[in-house]
């Protein structure tokens, strides 16, 4: 991939993060997310990981993307909006920003392993072949192509699979709070 496409990626996932922090409509934030996730998504194709670029797209910037826009449809944005800046709040997430870019460079700086060129690490397809389980992969492997797509969906599924429907029923209890106080403190406003 060419660098200036690089940065123009780049460029966008984190222009458009930066806004999803600082924007002050929720609507808008939630927008803004969703163009992050598309600049990331852009990142992982333009690395050849297209399966987790494209799922970025599908999940992400859409089935997660509506969601949470429905969610913020519901909340009262307008009593939101009025507030003032938390002074203290700010404060701190500078100062987290600032010790978590502190400790990124500290460990990329320390890693030996990361500045191998990647053109140069090896690439063992034949020993990962002899150890995989699923006889697809071992043939993919063999044939020296990378099952990426069977690897992923196997480590989710059975590796990850209690954390995968842990995290969708905590998606389903986030929505079901927000629908039950929203109608909560739109009844109370009535009476």
């Amino acid at each position: 991939m060419p660098s200036l496409f690089f940065y123009l990626f780049t460029a966008i996932t984190l222009g458009f993060g930066l806004l999803v922090v600082t924007a002050r409509n929720p609507v808008t934030s939630a927008l803004c997310l969703a163009m992050s996730f598309v600049g990331l998504a852009a990142l992982f194709i333009s690395l050849d990981a297209y399966f987790i670029g494209t799922i970025q797209i599908l999940v992400y910037a859409g089935a997660v993307m509506v969601l949470f826009l429905f969610i913020i449809m519901l909340l009262d944005i307008k009593a939101e909006e009025g507030k003032k800046p938390n002074l203290p709040a700010v404060i701190g997430g500078v100062v987290l920003a600032v010790i978590l870019a502190l400790q990124i460079v500290t460990v990329s700086s320390s890693y030996s392993l990361g500045k191998t060129p990647l053109k140069n690490a090896p690439l063992s397809l034949n020993k990962a072949a002899e150890t995989s389980v699923l006889p697809t992969i071992s043939n993919d492997l063999k044939v020296g192509t990378l099952p990426d797509a069977k690897l992923m969906g196997l480590t989710l599924f059975k590796q990850y699979g209690f954390h995968l429907q842990a995290i969708g029923l905590l998606l389903l209890v986030g929505t079901v709070g927000v629908v039950v106080l929203s109608k909560r403190e739109k009844g109370g406003q009535d009476a």
